[in-house]
């Protein structure tokens, strides 16, 4: 179906369609084993043609076999205390980040001591609660020791490990972000490899991973993240040193390290899964994308109703901050289910072969920052081959709100989500009053600084948040409308779609003394009505 097509289909629905749907929501909330609707929600145009590729997807046997059930990991090689290391038994990556039916898709894997490996590639998703569907399977492939790769230029650490298999994604594989779950043979040692199938069809809902944040924060293979301090790098300034996707995912240093059963897979299962479960359970038309095609294709952008940027998302580059300021412009709704989002400003960079996209280093920031860069320190930075100080637009003007740079609390703390606005259709059908709070749903990271000046802006929540009780800064939730009937909203926490659902596996986070509680059917019914308000008001 071509675009024109689809908007005219669109345009067809009357008022008493959407507000019938959104009504359905609304009342139709009834607590399930998952803490949510048991039956999905049939969105405005999710019944028309091609609309229905989720509801029919998640109607195939899933299974709970995606899950690793034998892990290992070594301590940091320099840092002992990162204990959710790298597991050299068996780890892999994989050739892109995101690639289409059709495509080639390689992945490269090393095996230590050398030794046979199967691997198992599972589409996510609800599948009646299991969360996933097997897809492909692979035995008995040839596993050998891979080399480290040297320390190269701006300390990076670039694998160039041979393909262990190759395949052409068929043409029937739905987007979503797919497992890779590596058995090997001897030990039965596992870890995972993570890739996203993307697509090109008009949709209601655009899922965006944030792989870039996922390897911002890899230290695979011993101490070699963007945080890393090295000669002449500090671990929070500019530039950083320069970190590869063509590594395995590992050594994690913050609440991710908790997952201990999620290696390999970065930041998807602890912080975006519950988001994408819980989309699929209830039939939301929604496909698939990484942070490089935001990057790389704002025509790609377009082609939906409602953009979702979650989770520990902190990691842009320019283009990707213009890409989605310039979808706002054309009608695009945004939801920013995350805190700390839209940081660190980062070019995309080659690999050594010339394959673009494959490295990111850090040289600015979204936001003003407290003090200035002496005219003497940034020349002597420019000096550094290939590095231009980039200061980005604030991240407030986008998002609504931002980390609040202010105090020394680095966009750090937890707390409750706390209801300023309930007479806003945002909490129709939660029931929630004023000064009602949804426990634990703060955290680790949240936004401040609202952008007052932004169309229609709304704080809808606000509060406190706190390290181990101590009051370190306000956070807002805000909601602000965009030029052509869309809006912005921002959730200002990270643990936002932890409150949607609880996958197989899955375990609640808890930070600065904060636990978060887990589904809430409140939580869930805002973001249902966001939803709504997206493919109603979508052109």
């Amino acid at each position: 179906m071509n675009r024109e097509n689809s908007m005219s289909e669109s345009n067809s629905l009357n008022r008493r369609d959407v507000l019938k749907g959104m009504a359905a929501v609304s009342l139709g909330i009834a607590t399930g084993a998952y803490g949510a609707q048991e039956e999905p929600v049939s969105s405005p145009r999710s019944s028309s043609l091609g609309r229905d590729l989720i509801l029919r997807e998640n109607q195939k046997p899933g299974t709970r076999d995606w899950q690793l059930t034998k892990t290992r990991q070594l301590p940091g090689m320099i840092n002992p205390n990162l204990t959710n290391g790298r597991c050299p038994w068996i780890e892999g990556y994989c050739s892109a980040n995101s690639i289409r039916a059709g495509e080639k898709l390689q992945i490269m894997v090393s095996t230590v001591p050398a030794s046979a490996f199967k691997l198992e590639i599972f589409r996510t998703g609800y599948y009646n609660g299991d969360g996933a569907r097997l897809v492909k399977r692979f035995d008995s492939l040839k596993g050998v020791p891979q080399p480290d790769p040297p320390i190269g230029e701006n300390y990076l650490r670039e694998c160039n490990w041979e393909p262990s298999v190759e395949f052409e994604i068929p043409e029937d594989w739905l987007s979503g972000v797919y497992l890779g779950k590596l058995t090997e043979e001897t030990s039965g040692i596992q870890s995972y490899v993570i890739f996203i199938v993307r697509d090109d069809r008009p949709c209601d809902l655009l899922f965006q991973c944030s792989d870039l944040t996922w390897s911002a924060y890899n230290r695979w293979p011993a101490d070699f993240s963007i945080y890393t301090t090295h000669e002449g790098y500090s671990s929070t300034g500019v530039p950083s040193g320069t970190v590869s996707f063509d590594r395995p995912y590992g050594l994690f240093t913050h609440p991710v390290n908790k997952h201990k059963t999620s290696g390999g897979s970065g930041e998807f299962l602890p912080w975006e899964f519950p988001l994408s479960f819980w989309l699929e359970q209830h039939g939301y038309d929604v496909s698939y994308i990484s942070n490089i095609d935001t990057h790389a294709d704002p025509k790609g952008l377009l082609r939906a109703k409602g953009f979702i940027s979650l989770g520990h998302d902190e990691y842009w580059s320019l283009e990707m901050y213009d890409n989605v300021l310039k979808a706002r412009e054309e009608g695009v709704s945004l939801a920013f289910f995350g805190g700390n989002s839209v940081l660190c400003v980062v070019p995309m960079l080659p690999s050594s072969d010339g394959t673009p996209n494959r490295a990111v280093r850090r040289e600015g920031w979204f936001m003003p920052v407290p003090k200035k860069i002496p005219e003497a320190r940034k020349r002597q930075l420019q000096n550094r081959e290939g590095f231009e100080f980039n200061m980005g637009p604030d991240g407030a003007q986008l998002m609504g709100g931002r980390l609040d740079n202010r105090g020394n609390h680095g966009g750090r703390g937890s707390g409750d989500w706390t209801c300023a606005m309930p007479e806003h259709w945002l909490f129709e059908g939660t029931g929630m009053k004023k000064g009602d709070s949804i426990k634990g749903l703060l955290g680790w990271e949240w936004h401040g600084a609202p952008a007052m000046n932004l169309p229609g802006m709304n704080i809808v929540a606000e509060g406190d948040a706190t390290i181990n009780g101590e009051t370190v800064g306000q956070y807002s939730s805000t909601l602000y409308d965009g030029p052509k009937g869309n809006v912005v909203f921002n959730a200002a926490t990270i643990w936002w779609a932890n409150g949607l659902s609880s996958p197989p596996g899955h375990k609640n986070p808890s930070r600065h003394g904060v636990t978060q509680q887990g589904p809430d059917e409140r939580v869930q019914q805002i973001t249902h009505n966001l939803f709504q308000r997206f493919i109603a008001s979508g052109g």
